[in-house]
């Protein structure tokens, strides 16, 4: 037995470790849809516009399966940090199950319903066309999505961040490659624009998750066995349930609510759809950087509540806010001070496409370390099992500010995109500061779903 069999897993973690790995993860998979948004745009701003609109309906349907992901994520923590790792494979292995079977009804809904569902959200003519049939090809094999953040999931929680950075690594170059040989004909290949984005996406996201099947049964602590494939556990999917589904809860208010206001930018106009969708692109990779610290915090916090560490936990929490908003503030003021022309004119040309664009960045300044606070203290509060409340506050802020105040000022008064900017700054602030006075209240110590196989008193005992 080594050394490191006696020490708890949460300790052998370090944020550093644990989170570059989830940030270059999360990088390369936003490049999956901006490389088809920014090869698109030497074709056409329409088609660019249009393809952003569908891969908007594909990440919101992505959020969805993260419901099982997130509940696994936090109970394969929490039982890895209160040293049940058989139970950890049990559940591991139930969830990607059900993650497989949403997938599969999901992507039998894009691929019948995706054209009347965009021609809800006041899609143009033209462009209803070529989002349509992007959408029945990346929908109709969705379910590979599904699949793949189950598994990215459970090896995530066990701390081995790199081996899926590495797989999506892969993925980007096999897409990269498959739209410049595909979108453009080159080499002798096809010249399919549109479709041959969409192809070569649903190719390297099949080879990506069979890399992603042969390195689970390497990195899950205990060995997972067929029957627990099939083998329907109450308690365990209670316990994914109770986190997954105010998780689900809550991004199916935010995309929702995200929906809706992309209608009121189709009444803005052709051009303001075009803008939003590329300052979008380049906000994902403002938010990355929370997202992978969220992330990473979320690991460590899980465990560390399976261990009935609670004051750690705690501790932790607040360092990363702190991390996450400092260096958000630095670098998206950074970049969209000097380079927010250079930024929107990566995408098109337009005048007004920049010159709007370009504004939003700025206030993309006063946006985005407010976004910190959510993405950064929901991850924990969820780790800690405290799930409900997010959920709630985020319903109330979304649907009762962002959505009213991003129609008044952007439809009403005229303002336009930057309006719609604006209500979401509002949102994000009034979020971010409600989960941190949570999080100060402590009521999430009470909400842990596991209890660790020694209370904290004799573990403490056993370290001193």
């Amino acid at each position: 037995m080594t050394t490191s069999d006696h020490i708890p897993s949460w300790k052998q973690l370090s944020l550093f470790a644990v989170t570059w790995p989830i940030f270059i993860d999360s990088v390369l998979r936003m490049l999956l849809g901006t490389v088809d948004v920014f090869m698109l745009s030497r074709v056409s701003d329409t088609a660019t516009g249009a393809v952003g609109l569908a891969n908007e309906i594909i990440f919101f349907c992505i959020l969805m399966f993260g419901f099982v992901g997130i509940g696994t994520s936090v109970a394969v923590s929490q039982y890895i940090g209160a040293r049940r790792e058989q139970e950890a494979s049990r559940i591991s292995a139930l969830a990607i199950t059900i993650n497989l079977i949403f997938g599969i009804i999901v992507s039998i809904a894009l691929f019948s319903f995706g054209e009347p569902l965009l021609r809800l959200l006041n899609l143009n003519p033209e462009q209803v066309g070529i989002a349509s049939h992007y959408l029945k090809i990346i929908g109709g094999f969705i379910w590979i999505e599904a699949l793949s953040y189950a598994i990215s999931s459970v090896i995530r929680s066990t701390g081995h961040t790199k081996s899926v950075m590495y797989v999506t690594l892969g993925v980007n170059i096999i897409h990269m490659t498959g739209n410049y040989l595909l979108i453009f004909g080159n080499f002798g290949f096809p010249q399919w624009g549109v479709t041959g984005a969409a192809v070569s996406t649903v190719i390297s996201r099949l080879l990506g998750i069979i890399v992603l099947i042969v390195i689970l049964y390497r990195r899950i602590p205990a060995p997972i066995h067929r029957k627990d494939y099939v083998t329907w556990d109450g308690s365990y999917v209670k316990q994914i349930m109770s986190i997954g589904l105010p998780a689900a809860g809550e991004h199916l208010s935010w995309q929702s609510q995200y929906l809706m206001i992309i209608s009121f930018v189709n009444m803005i106009g052709v051009t303001a759809l075009n803008t939003h969708v590329y300052v979008m692109n380049v906000s994902n990779y403002f938010m990355a950087l929370a997202m992978a610290i969220g992330s990473g915090t979320e690991i460590i916090v899980g465990q560390m509540v399976g261990a009935g560490e609670m004051k750690a936990a705690y501790r932790r929490l607040i360092k990363s806010v702190r991390t996450s908003f400092l260096l958000t503030f630095v670098i998206v003021g950074i970049a969209s001070l000097l380079f927010r022309y250079q930024m929107i004119g990566m995408f098109t040309k337009d005048p007004d496409i920049i010159a709007v664009g370009a504004t939003i960045f700025l206030l993309s300044i006063v946006l985005e370390p407010g976004r910190t606070f959510n993405t950064v203290i929901i991850n924990s509060l969820r780790a800690a099992g405290d799930a409900r409340f997010p959920v709630m506050m985020g319903v109330l802020s979304m649907w009762g500010v962002s959505v009213p105040l991003a129609y008044v000022l952007g439809v009403h008064f005229g303002i336009g995109l930057l309006g719609i900017w604006i209500a979401f700054t509002v949102d994000e602030w009034l979020r971010g500061v409600i989960m941190l006075l949570r999080w100060r209240s402590r009521a999430w110590e009470k909400k842990a779903l596991v209890k660790p196989l020694s209370t904290p008193e004799v573990g403490i005992e056993s370290q001193a």
